[in-house]
Parts: structure tokens; sequence; C-alpha cells
């Protein structure tokens, strides 16, 4: 991953936006949510969002959009998760995690090489999957979790369909199994625990889990969530990566002046003739800068998907 310079400048005690990525490696203890608020606070008055919720206890890579950043989130979204963590045998949780109330518990068998691969095959390709109760998902509007945490019946979630690879177990104890796979977005570690624990005949929750990778945004890249709140408080932005370069596997086209100007004022037939070869979306950059996503609709024509603000050469 190419890191990149993101604008922003200081005027008194407020900043202008701040258009670019963060990669924080966070902590377990804050929602995903918390980690935004303290980055807002920090760059106002940009707009700041994220990419792919970590539970509190979870670490791990979070992708931070601020500023022009928020546009690419449809973009981004997409991309296969990693993931590693730890799997404790014997009780099922009402969370499905360490921070749940037992609600079911149960023997622990033993477990040899072979049952472990046998294990990891079953749970390996397209499989369905029942979310967590305690979940972010809306029903009539109103997210799961908040239902069952104010003690209402909440019944499962609908099962969907979910897609794992590299699934690797090993024994972590006698009573825990620690795991490592790539998934699509919307695959739950909490299911799969509590899935792993049933297919072995006993119960289980996840205890720990770390996430080393989402899209194209690795761990290796991020950095600790103290060490980026007190270079922003300096009114330091680097390490942040540029729009460009956070859609670096995305085909480009350079645009003059002209096709910007004309972009801008959302005409998209200048893009006729400069749509890349087998490309669905692409990027148009002048000068180093990101200046729209357009998706193309036929071999030669494309329409704008979205308009990017002036941003300094990234």
């Amino acid at each position: 991953m190419v890191l990149m310079f993101a604008r922003r400048i200081r005027y008194g005690d407020q900043f202008t936006a701040m258009d670019g990525i963060i990669l924080i490696d966070k902590p377990a203890g804050p929602t995903s949510a918390e980690v935004v608020r303290k980055i807002k606070a920090r760059v106002k008055p940009s707009r700041v969002g994220h990419l792919g919720t970590l539970d509190p206890f979870a670490t791990g890579v979070l992708p931070i959009l601020a500023g022009e950043a928020t546009k690419l989130a449809p973009f981004l979204h997409d991309g296969e998760k990693h993931y590693e963590g730890l799997i404790a045998l014997g009780d099922e949780t009402d969370t499905l995690d360490a921070t749940g109330t037992v609600v079911r518990t149960a023997a622990v068998a033993s477990l040899d090489g072979a049952d472990l691969a046998a294990l990891a095959a079953r749970f390996t390709g397209t499989i369905e999957q029942v979310p967590p109760v305690f979940s972010a998902i809306k029903r009539d509007g109103v997210p799961l979790y908040k239902l069952a945490r104010r003690g209402d019946e909440v019944a499962p979630p609908p099962p969907r369909q979910v897609t794992i690879t590299n699934l690797v177990l090993t024994i972590a104890g006698p009573a825990a199994l620690r795991f490592s796979l790539v998934c699509t977005p919307g695959t739950y570690m909490r299911s799969l625990a509590r899935d792993v624990g049933l297919a072995l005949g006993g119960a289980a929750h996840l205890a720990q889990l770390r996430r080393t990778r989402s899209g194209n945004f690795a761990i290796a890249d991020a950095r600790p969530l103290d060490e980026v709140l007190a270079a922003l408080e300096r009114g330091a932005a680097d390490g942040a990566i540029g729009l460009c370069a956070a859609l670096a596997p995305m085909p480009a086209v350079a645009a003059d002046a002209e096709t910007e100007r004309r972009l801008r004022h959302g005409d998209a037939r200048a893009l006729d003739c400069l749509v890349p070869p087998a490309a669905k979306f692409f990027k148009v950059v002048a000068d180093g800068r990101l200046i729209a996503v357009a998706e193309a609709t036929s071999r030669v024509t494309a329409t704008i998907a979205r308009i990017f603000g002036e941003q300094q050469a990234q």
C-alpha cells in the first residue's frame, strides 16, 4: 500500500476537510463509531466514516474515510476481509462472544488433525450463515442489538450466503481453537464460532478477533489509534492514503482541463471514447487529482458515478 499525504490546512483552532483514508489498528474497547468520533473531533469540519464495522472487543485494521474520501465507500466495501482469532469451546453466549452471558454449556470433545481438517472443509466455500441477534441488522428500522439489549424476544435474522476461503483451524488448548480465514463482506465471525461449536456437537463462542486485511488495506500499513490521534492534534496528516491511491486497482484515464470542466458541469459525454477496455468502473484523474469515478455503459460511453471536489495534488 502506497501511503500519501492528504490535504489538511489549519485556521486557528479549526481545520479544513481532510481528504484521505487513515488506516487505524483499532484496539479492543472502543466501537468503530467511537473511533470515527475521535477522528472527527480532530479534523473538523470534515465528514468522517469507516469501512467495515469491528466489534468493540475486536482489534485490527479499520479504514477511516475523511472528507472527499467518504465518497469512495461504494467502490471499496466489497473487498475481502482477512481475520484471525480464537474460538472458546464449551460455552455459548447470548452475544456469541466473550462479552455476553452464557446461555448454553456442553462438554468439549477431544480433537485431532483429521477432525480439524474435516471441520475446516465443512465451513470452506459458499455456506449459509445465520447472523447474530446482537447485530446491526435492522428490523422495522431498529438495529436488532437494541431490541435484544432492552430484553425483547428477537427472532434470528434470516440466513445469508457467505463465502469463506483459506480457513485454517489449530488446537490452542484443551478448550480452544485458533483460526485464520478470508471471507466475503457480511460474514460474521461470531456466527462461525457458534456454528463450529454446533458442528462439534457442543457449544462455542468467539473469544478473540483480529482483522488483518480489509480489501486492499493491510494491517502492516495501519497505525495505533493513539498515535494517529496525537499526530492529528499536532496538525499532521502524514500517512493518510490519497484518493487515487485508495483506488489503485481501478483502471484510470487522464483528463485535460476541458474534460475536467465538462465533468464538473455534469457532462458525461466528455467521457466518450475514454472508457478503458473491459472496465466496469474507472477513475478519471487530472494532475494526480481524482476528478471522478465513472461507470462504463458501453465500450465507448460512460456515466458519472461520483464527482470529487478539489484536492491538492496527492
